[in-house]
């Protein structure tokens, strides 16, 4: 190829990223379902394991769909390195693990997914790695956190549920001072409206279930970096421990990310004018977007991002409000899952963040109240009606 996919456009990216034609010339990626592959001789396929031969070995390694996937991901994102895994939960854990031993600290941003709080809380002291949580947006408890043994810090932002915003580059800063490793949960952002890497993080999770496959199909992940931190952190980790993605799976997410660009600005248009909807009614006592002037970290979402996310969090009060809006909806869909085509609405203190305490719930603003919405791309106005409809009920 004549051009350097590196200077092409994000679109352009997103269309030709990766693209590996087989000697067919198919026009679609191809999907190659097959779990190991064929040498044309024993010294071929002793050439191929140590690496002096290019060619695939064995699906749970690496995989000619995958690595078309893995390619564009990362030309998207600007990272050298991307490699892709069965889990948004399965890339954050080894994003973790590959930097921490016994003996090594992780300071995390309080709010977090209610699953990234259980591996930080009860797996990872399991193996000698203290955990200290602190307020995202407050840059001196970041400062006063970090130790020298400090081995990673962990962001998410915007966190889930109510869209906290971390500021990445001076985290960062603080972080690298002591020698630790910033890994950054870029999820409700996606690669489309911020970028970790050029902000000063070191590694970059996905679930790739959301936004990226875009259509609640299946699950996924990725984790990306330098090459030589996946190299040495992750590379021997990922091999022998086996959180590999399905290939079609990874061909799903492939195609996704085709479109991926095109739904996550429409949705979140619609998104920022459904959060002024929500925010005028007078039924929502507080509500979380950071397009709006109002969110307590709206200059930090200014000077990172580019575009605010289609996800909405708002607070009705109490359970028995959140509940009756949910079940007031007729359009939008009551589910857990996010950056669907599909909008979504769900009661995070009951389902998302159910297994952290009552006490660490409340410590990150998550009340009986608050529910989280996922802006999909049905039309604006019949979504406006549905929410006003469902308020009204609350």
């Amino acid at each position: 190829m004549a051009e350097d996919p590196k200077s092409w456009n994000a679109a352009t990216k997103l269309i030709r990223g990766g693209l590996m034609r087989s000697p067919w010339g198919e026009t679609a990626e191809g999907l190659f379902l097959t779990q190991s592959f064929v040498y044309d001789s024993a010294a071929g396929a002793d050439a191929r394991f140590a690496g002096d031969e290019p060619g695939f070995v064995y699906s749970r390694y690496a995989n000619p769909t995958t690595a078309m996937f893995e390619e564009r991901l990362a030309l998207l994102e600007g990272a050298e390195a991307c490699r892709a895994v069965a889990s948004g939960m399965a890339a954050v854990h080894v994003a973790l693990s590959g930097l921490v031993q016994a003996g090594d600290h992780i300071v995390a941003g309080r709010a977090l997914f209610g699953s990234c709080r259980w591996i930080l809380s009860n797996w990872m002291p399991k193996f000698g790695v203290e955990v200290t949580y602190v307020d995202g947006p407050d840059l001196k408890a970041w400062e006063a956190a970090l130790r020298p043994n400090t081995k990673a810090v962990l962001i998410e932002t915007p966190c889930n549920p109510l869209l906290e915003i971390t500021d990445i580059e001076e985290v960062a800063k603080l972080a690298h001072a002591v020698g630790a490793k910033v890994v950054v949960d870029n999820v409700f952002a996606t690669p489309i409206f911020q970028q970790p890497l050029k902000l000063g993080a070191d590694v970059v999770v996905y679930s790739t279930t959301k936004h990226i496959d875009g259509q609640g199909r299946v699950l996924g992940g990725a984790i990306l970096c330098s090459q030589e931190l996946m190299d040495e952190a992750y590379r021997d980790l990922l091999r022998h421990t086996g959180p590999a993605i399905s290939p079609f799976n990874a061909w799903l997410h492939l195609n996704g990310l085709a479109t991926m660009d095109l739904r996550v600005r429409r949705q979140s248009d619609t998104a920022a004018k459904l959060a002024d909807l929500i925010g005028n009614h007078e039924k929502a006592q507080r509500i979380f977007y950071p397009g709006r002037s109002d969110h307590p970290q709206a200059d930090v979402a200014r000077k990172q991002m580019s575009g605010f996310s289609n996800l909405i969090a708002f607070d009705l009060g109490s359970r028995e409000r959140a509940w009756a809006f949910l079940d007031a909806l007729q359009l939008v869909d009551i589910s857990n899952n996010l950056g669907d085509a599909k909008s979504m609405a769900t009661h995070p203190s009951t389902t998302t963040h159910r297994s952290m305490s009552e006490e660490d719930r409340i410590a990150i603003g998550v009340t009986e109240g608050c529910v989280r919405m996922s802006v999909g791309l049905e039309d604006e106005a019949d979504l406006a009606r549905d929410v006003e409809r469902a308020l009204d009920a609350a």
